[in-house]
């Protein structure tokens, strides 16, 4: 499903929603769309996505709640949304294979990157990345779509800071196969999040961030 159809769905039934998922809804379908244009700069296309995921899942907490805890809740909502297994789909039938490359991908797994920034000669990251790609694996063969969807928007979040806070170069040839799967994996997942949303009948969501103020 495109932006296009989700926004006409969405049309249909915003009236009938409350006032904070109409908002979460509406901004990450413009997103969703901005995204879509993109179809030659997946760096472009991949930023795009993560903030209509931001419009979809960020609401305003405090500093003791990190942005992952915060991720995490909202995936548990979306996938008791998800009564029949879209993300399911896309995780296993879809891209299982750019999945299990991201998951054994050291440079997306934040970690690693500490410890190169604090010098950490004893190299512990490598002992907890091979149990969590172990526990991922394990997730993957007992279709656990819970376990691998945190797994894969976790390492999409260390992408994502990559970026935005310019540890990466545009257009590098350095992570191209993997900005470009993640750029397909987070484009596949979105609108189906989307769609979910949209058909929700109790918003859960939490308060939005930075909701829209009269003026």
């Amino acid at each position: 499903m495109e932006s296009a159809q989700l926004k006409l769905k969405h049309r249909k039934l915003r009236d009938t929603q409350p006032e904070r998922l109409r908002v979460r809804v509406h901004r990450a379908i413009s997103w969703l769309a901005r995204a879509e244009r993109e179809t030659h700069d997946p760096d472009a296309r991949f930023l795009f996505l993560w903030i209509a995921f931001n419009a979809a899942y960020a609401s305003e907490f405090g500093f003791e709640t990190s942005e992952r805890a915060e991720t995490g809740r909202f995936i548990d909502r979306v996938l008791g949304l998800d009564r029949a297994g879209r993300l399911h789909g896309v995780l296993f039938e879809q891209f299982s294979g750019p999945v299990r490359t991201l998951i054994g991908n050291p440079y997306v797994y934040e970690p690693f990157w500490r410890a190169l920034r604090e010098h950490d000669a004893r190299e512990r990251w490598k002992s907890n990345f091979d149990t969590e790609r172990r526990r991922a694996l394990e997730a993957l063969l007992g279709q656990r779509t819970d376990v691998v969807l945190r797994i894969v928007l976790d390492r999409l979040h260390t992408l994502r800071n990559q970026t935005v806070h310019g540890g990466a170069t545009w257009n590098s040839s350095a992570n191209r196969a993997q900005l470009a799967d993640a750029a397909r994996i987070l484009g596949s997942l979105m609108p189906v999040i989307i769609d979910l949303l949209i058909d929700a009948t109790v918003d859960d969501f939490g308060e939005i961030a930075y909701p829209l103020v009269a003026v």
